[in-house]
């Protein structure tokens, strides 16, 4: 089944502590039914100094569920996934306004 949410995609949180807010989706797990949204669903992990990096409390954005987001149409607003059919290919398109994505 094709992907209605992919990597890249500008999405809006549509229930959960994050409600409303915008993020792009950096990783998807479409086994588990997740995907990992900047700035979205963050907590504090506590890491241990390293050579590397500085150990201490950093914040860390972690999965939220697919049903839980929607992809933002060209006007700002979320909107459901479709697929047609345009020159051989299929396309994603915005429900609301009908736009490839």
């Amino acid at each position: 089944m094709a992907a209605k949410l992919r990597k890249g995609d500008t999405v809006v949180v549509l229930s959960g502590k994050d409600k409303g807010k915008t993020g792009e989706i950096t990783s998807v797990d479409p086994k588990a039914g997740k995907a990992v949204v900047d700035g979205i669903n963050m907590a504090i992990r506590h890491t241990r100094q390293s050579q590397a990096s500085q150990g201490g409390r950093i914040p860390k954005a972690m999965p939220i569920d697919l049903s839980n987001l929607a992809v933002q149409d060209a006007n700002g607003k979320a909107t459901r996934v479709g697929f047609r059919m345009e020159d051989g290919k299929k396309v994603r398109f915005a429900k609301t306004t009908g736009d490839a994505i």
